[in-house]
């Protein structure tokens, strides 16, 4: 049984909305530093993207094949994604029903306001969307951007800016590998780069043929966190990602390796259009990751949220299933049972549609 089903509701701070605005309130504690270094692991090495072991100066990668393999898998898990969306809408007991619909409608919105821009459509995406550029420039000059020496940014079409600005600052870009699938995390630095390769490098497929790919042995501080999102509550930094979970379990695997804590910045860019005000707090689950700032095309919003930050990865919510997707997070169970004697719990079996199962 899971240990966490809801967190219970408490009344949200007011946001302050400041256009143009770039510092937010100050910390009240300040986060440890950690050093950048390698040590040595008890899991196998990082794999290229292709699946072979990536050798330093191998040029072995595939730019055109592992191109392909994130198209495909990203067409099985959009599929994947608007089955389970459809079920959910006709009921069955789904509890995040509710996710759904505000997704949905946001979608629509976009498509139908012309909002999005490509990749189109925008339906099972964190959407792409215009102004998305205008958007990563006022999170640029955000103060805690500007200090920060390691930023994670997710690897989206809105994003990019912001991965361009993060290399270009002279700034550690971490960014995952696309779901996870066959390794955990790139990282990248404007010194491993020529000029006419940052641009590229800001792309999946870029972040994999120049990143340094890390395991979850590496001591790292991550400053500053840049999430995508469908949706966002300004007045309680709420926020609804595409439906797939990655964003939480990359949170998860951060705060495990204690690249993160309570006071690391969470940081969204998204239109106007992609703020709501009826994501229900009191039916958030306690690995959702709240916002801290919120960054449009015409302003910048800090939350003051008040929602709990997860603390770590919540075995009792992974389902078998979802485990056996993603190949970091087994290795990382098995030696936790090892280290400790003793075995994590399970959640619940759920069902995933033959386009959901990927082979890693």
């Amino acid at each position: 049984m899971p240990l966490f089903l809801h967190r219970l509701p408490w009344p949200p701070a007011a946001p302050l909305v400041l256009a143009g605005a770039c510092n937010p309130p100050p910390k009240t504690s300040t986060a440890l530093h950690r050093s950048w270094s390698s040590s040595s692991s008890a899991f196998p090495r990082p794999l290229h993207p292709c699946g072979a072991e990536r050798v330093e100066g191998s040029s072995s990668f595939d730019p055109a094949t592992f191109e392909a393999d994130r198209v495909r898998l990203d067409a099985e898990a959009r599929a994947a994604m608007a089955s389970t969306a459809s079920l959910a809408e006709e009921g069955g007991g789904d509890p995040k029903t509710w996710k759904w619909r505000i997704r949905k409608r946001i979608w629509d919105l976009m498509e139908a306001e012309d909002i999005a821009r490509n990749p189109r459509p925008v339906h099972h995406r964190i959407p792409n969307f215009a102004g998305a550029a205008t958007a990563a420039d006022s999170l640029g000059k955000l103060e805690v951007f500007q200090k920060a020496q390691c930023v994670k940014v997710n690897p989206d079409s809105p994003q990019k800016q912001v991965r361009f600005l993060t290399l270009t600052g002279g700034k550690k870009l971490l960014t995952p590998q696309p779901r996870l699938r066959t390794g955990f995390f790139s990282v990248l630095e404007s010194q491993m780069l020529s000029s006419d390769s940052i641009m590229e490098a800001c792309t999946s497929v870029g972040a994999a043929k120049y990143g340094r790919p890390i395991s979850l042995d590496d001591k790292i501080n991550v400053d500053l966190i840049v999430i995508g999102s469908v949706a966002v509550d300004p007045r309680t930094g709420a926020r609804l990602g595409k439906g797939e979970g990655f964003a939480e379990l990359e949170y998860g695997m951060l705060r495990h390796m204690g690249a993160i804590d309570d006071t690391t910045m969470v940081v969204t860019s998204v239109h106007d259009k992609q703020l709501v005000d009826d994501i229900p707090v009191e039916n958030l689950l306690v690995h959702d990751v709240p916002v801290d700032i919120i960054c449009t095309p015409t302003q910048v919003i800090f939350t003051n949220s008040t929602i709990p930050k997860p603390q770590g990865i919540y075995w009792e919510k992974l389902s078998p299933e979802k485990l056996g997707q993603i190949r970091i997070l087994r290795e990382l169970k098995k030696r936790i049972e090892r280290d400790t004697g003793q075995m994590l719990p399970c959640g619940p079996s759920e069902t995933l549609p033959p386009t959901a199962q990927r082979r890693l």
